[in-house]
């Protein structure tokens, strides 16, 4: 029997992940463009770059929050099934 869930639905943690995967990227490209001055021999960025950067483990976070909560509620839909 197939399942009930329609597959282009969205599930309770899918934004999440999405928006923590957009922040990540985001962070990735800050800390690319930070190191770059390292190899390239120029004068470093300033320090707010380095902020930026941070925004990798923000995005990395709100993208394993996602997955919890996404897992949290398919835990309540099979305890509602039995």
């Amino acid at each position: 029997m197939r399942d009930k869930t329609q597959t282009n639905s969205a599930a309770p943690g899918d934004r999440l992940v999405r928006a923590g995967a957009v922040v990540f990227f985001i962070g990735a490209l800050a800390t690319l463009v930070t190191v770059a001055p390292l190899f390239l021999g120029t004068s470093p960025f300033p320090t707010y770059m380095f902020g930026l950067s941070m925004l990798m483990a923000v995005g990395f976070v709100m993208a394993g929050a996602g997955v919890l909560r996404s897992v949290a509620a398919g835990r309540r839909q099979a305890r509602a099934g039995r």
